[in-house]
């Protein structure tokens, strides 16, 4: 992408006073063979800086990222260099500005990972300042969940193809726009249409909005984000001050720009000013739509996004539509639009996020039919304090709920922490599984080892962890016993995602009162799931069938830093779709230090879950030992990690907790 800059810059002359030169101390070069003959060349001689920062979408800066730097119109030389960590660089030629006035630069920044920036700066002949210019690069991946570049100028470009007059386009101008467009549309090549486009936005018809804003696409296309933000930005001041002969697509464009900084409240404002001029753009209704979705204003994301698609928007939006829809409980809606968009298709040949989103509705719909429809209550929480539950034995009930919102906060701060630094870890996990008469009484043992890795959140996974089991010879492995009657459990360490703050909005929280555990004073509190609302969920598998389980249960919560020692878990309700009356999590945490980070990471040490499963009690235990960083090393020793599949027998339960 090339950007024209118009850089004043500082020049340091070489100069000194004539008349305090001497040719016994004048340096070699500054003079002709003739004494005090004066070398005028060099005296002209002129620093010209081309310096600039190279930035993230996000302003962070970038280092160590790739700078060429050619001169055009001089026969200087081509010069590579790196940025440093504040993501500066700079490079000086000595010129001279007798015969040079300006001294024009292509600029070429590249790194892996990020999109290629190409900027033509201009740099004039000055007694200013240096000015250091910007250079934004942008990740190679798009976000999938925006729109996509190439689909911004497929829907925006041919509208403005064929401007005129009426767009403020002199007879000369036209020509000069017909020009870039043909370079940019036609024969692709937008670099070459930029020429053409700046001899109308600079020189003729500078009160062309419309003309910026495809200057803007087409330095968007060339790879110049710089150039394109100031492009779009003029053009959105003009349309906003003069609002008469208004068009919406700056608005747009500069809405869906901002989309791509990840500012959707921004975005949102944008977009809706670009209504105001056009009610029914299906581009910009879809758009907005799009923002209010990434703002989970699940209501108002469906609302726009029914709009676009009635105004002819394309089928992807009714996706979209399909998410606001989850994300405000109307699963039946979520559903019917889903079968709107598959139009008969069937789903198993669709791509992968559309096979996603169909699971999720599935999904959505047992939760419905399971929780939210069913005829037993669900909302009514366990009452712990007398449902005589030995743990809360000597609990000092508390008078009132005051203290909670504080607790709550400080537990939710602590949680967010937690999963925002985890470091990967390994550990070694013993699994005791057990089959249990009804009176308690063990019928069958199995015993399993493993090196247990628990991988930290990345945007893949979300803020929940990833699990890896390797046997102690190394190699890739999984916990057995579905064959032989018992089950298989797993997913403890994202227990405490309940508390987080991006979650605690989505369960019912009582505070119970005070108890010692292990010699220290905890608060204890009891909470619920909401699945109408909830993003979190267990999975109970039997065989082919398996069911989103939901939670109740109690957590004691250290009362000086805070931290969950322990936490309890309960079923909200039965689930007969797959034969699961009971089932109930004990995790008991401890504090572990490493060497090489200051933080302590309250881990899970010991875990016990019981359930009671189609007429049958199974009962595992976990342990949790000698934990350690995970890094290379620890991986060769270990074996490379497979991840784990989960496979039952059509008997044999397989719960993952929440």
């Amino acid at each position: 992408m090339k950007s024209y800059f118009r850089i004043l810059m500082i020049f340091a002359a070489l100069g000194f006073l004539l008349a305090a030169l001497r040719a016994q101390d004048t340096p070699q070069g500054a003079f002709n063979e003739g004494a005090g003959a004066v070398n005028i060349v060099a005296i002209a001689q002129k620093d010209w800086v081309v310096a600039g920062k190279v930035l993230t979408l996000q302003g962070d800066p970038i280092s160590n990222a790739r700078v060429s730097v050619r001169p055009i119109n001089v026969g200087a030389e081509f010069r590579s260099l790196d940025t440093n960590f504040q993501g500066e660089f700079r490079t000086d030629y000595f010129i001279n500005s007798e015969l040079v006035t300006e001294l024009n630069v292509e600029v070429i920044v590249t790194k892996k990972g990020y999109r290629r920036a190409d900027v033509l700066a201009d740099i004039r002949n000055s007694d200013t300042a240096a000015w250091v210019f910007p250079v934004t690069l942008r990740d190679v991946a798009e976000d999938p969940a925006l729109l996509s570049q190439a689909e911004l100028i497929s829907n925006l470009a041919p509208r403005m193809k064929n401007l005129g007059a009426s767009d403020g386009l002199s007879a000369a101008g036209a020509k000069d726009y017909a020009r870039g467009v043909e370079e940019f549309l036609d024969r692709k090549r937008p670099e070459r249409a930029l020429p053409s486009f700046l001899k109308v936005t600079t020189r003729r018809d500078a009160s062309c909005a419309e003309c910026l804003v495809m200057q803007g696409l087409a330095e968007l296309e060339a790879g110049d984000w710089d150039g394109a933000n100031r492009d779009v930005v003029e053009a959105t001041r003009k349309v906003l001050a003069d609002r008469t002969h208004g068009r919406p697509e700056p608005l747009l464009v500069y809405g869906v720009m901002e989309s791509w900084r990840h500012e959707p409240k921004r975005a949102a404002g944008f977009l809706f000013e670009a209504l105001k001029f056009a009610p029914q753009d299906s581009l910009a209704l879809q758009e907005l739509g799009r923002s209010q979705l990434l703002m989970e204003n699940w209501g108002s994301a469906s609302d726009y996004l029914a709009r676009a698609t009635a105004a002819g928007a394309g089928p992807e939006v009714r996706l979209m539509r399909v998410q606001a829809l989850l994300g405000a409980s109307d699963f039946d809606g979520a559903n019917q639009e889903m079968t709107r968009y598959l139009d008969g298709r069937d789903v198993k040949t669709m791509p992968l996020p559309v096979r996603q989103l169909w699971a999720r509705v599935a999904e959505k719909k047992k939760i419905e039919a399971s929780y939210v429809k069913a005829k037993t209550p669900v909302n009514q929480p366990i009452d712990y304090l007398h449902h005589a539950v030995p743990e809360l034995k000597d609990i000092v009930p508390a008078t009132d709920q005051a203290p909670l919102n504080d607790v709550l906060s400080a537990v939710g701060k602590n949680v967010e922490a937690y999963f925002r630094n985890f470091p990967n870890t390994v550990s070694v996990e013993e699994i005791h599984q057990e089959k249990l008469s009804h009176k308690g009484k063990v019928g069958g043992t199995m015993d399993q080892k493993f090196h247990y890795l628990c991988l930290g959140p990345t945007e893949e996974t979300g803020q929940g962890f990833t699990e890896y089991r390797a046997n102690l010879s190394g190699e890739g492995g999984q916990p057995q016993g579905l064959k032989e009657g018992f089950m298989l459990t797993s997913g403890f360490a994202s227990a405490s995602l309940v508390f987080h703050p991006d979650y605690q909005a989505e369960s019912t929280f009582r505070y119970l009162g005070r108890q010692k555990i292990d010699g220290r004073d905890t608060f204890v509190l009891a909470f619920a799931q909401r699945p109408e609302k909830s993003r979190l969920n267990g999975v109970f598998k039997m065989g082919e069938t398996s069911m989103p389980t939901f939670s109740q249960g109690l957590a004691w919560v250290d009362s000086e830093s805070y931290e969950i020692l322990r936490l309890r878990t309960d079923l909200l309700k039965p689930l007969p779709e797959v034969r699961l009356e009971k089932e109930t999590t004990e995790i008991d945490f401890g504090e572990n230090h490493f060497k090489s980070i200051a933080q302590g990471f309250w881990l899970p040490r010991e875990v016990t879950v019981r359930v009671d499963w189609n007429g049958k009690a199974l009962r595992n235990k976990h342990e949790y030992s000698d934990f350690k960083l995970f890094n290379v090393g620890a991986t060769q020793k270990v074996g490379k990690p497979k991840e784990v599949g989960q496979t039952s027998s059509a008997d044999t339960p397989a719960q993952t907790p929440n």
